[in-house]
């Protein structure tokens, strides 16, 4: 395999502790020509679904054969499996718990290995931090183009989330918040995609934290200020935004939050 001249990051350790400094530290050790790229250290603490959502909405925009690192970890020293994903044209590295499922459903053609050499990863391996010890030389070491032959063994069955998409039950979609951003923006798991499969160009109500819209804008002046509107976002998912406020504050919405959007005849 051809080396990989960038290496991402995401994680939920926040910026106290120093823990994405030292996984950098490791990989810079290992290859020190590599190009290391923070996309957020700021998932919500063992949220695996919100990893992958970001995952997902960030790593089509990174150059071929990157690696895609990704640490958010909650049965980290259990038996669950460190893995690499081989797509058609990026690496995955991190735990198998289901944050590349948004990666298995969209990529038809993928590998799934478990880590088990042991001689590419840190000695001794801590039960509490494997980004430091298995994660970060491992993509380390894919960036310099050791095969994953090499690093491990093909794996069938792997973790994968559920209910990624929403649910249809007579003309309604059942969605939910699964992000909300740094605006207070509510993501939902509709994707423009998903939308105009299920609605095309039928009448429609969502409904979202006490609020009713029946029209999806195309931008944020399409309301006054501080009013409430329904959009797609630079994501390609369905959120609820205030224009130059808070959503979450204002609705008090929730991550998990149910989304409905009911097809009309």
């Amino acid at each position: 395999m051809a080396p990989a001249k960038v290496i991402t990051l995401i994680t939920d350790f926040g910026d106290a502790g120093g823990y994405a400094g030292i996984m950098k530290g490791v990989i810079l050790s290992i290859n020190p020509q590599c190009q290391i790229i923070d996309i957020t250290h700021h998932i919500s603490p063992q949220d695996r679904e919100e990893a992958a959502f970001v995952l997902q909405s960030v790593h089509p925009f990174f150059p071929s054969n990157s690696v895609h690192l990704v640490v958010v970890d909650p049965g980290v020293g259990s038996t669950r499996k460190p893995i690499i994903v081989e797509s058609a044209q990026n690496w995955f590295v991190g735990p198998d718990n289901g944050v590349f499922s948004f990666i298995y459903s969209k990529n038809q053609q993928k590998t799934v290995w478990e880590i088990t050499n042991e001689e590419y990863c840190l000695s001794p391996v801590s039960s509490t931090f494997h980004g430091r010890d298995i994660f970060a030389p491992i993509a380390a070491h894919l960036s310099l183009g050791v095969s994953p032959h090499v690093l491990g063994k093909e794996l069938e069955h792997y973790v994968q989330l559920d209910r990624l998409e929403p649910e249809i039950r007579e003309n309604v979609l059942k969605a939910r918040v699964v992000c909300i951003d740094h605006f207070g923006n509510l993501v939902s798991n509709i994707s423009r995609k998903f939308f105009t499969r299920a609605v095309g160009e039928k009448p429609f109500r969502i409904w979202v934290g006490g609020q009713v819209f029946n029209r999806v804008s195309d931008t944020y002046d399409d309301v006054g200020d501080r009013e409430v509107i329904a959009l797609f976002g630079s994501s390609g998912q369905l959120e609820i935004a205030v224009r130059n406020g808070n959503c979450q504050k204002l609705l008090q919405v929730t991550k998990g939050s149910e989304v409905s959007v009911h097809v009309l005849p």
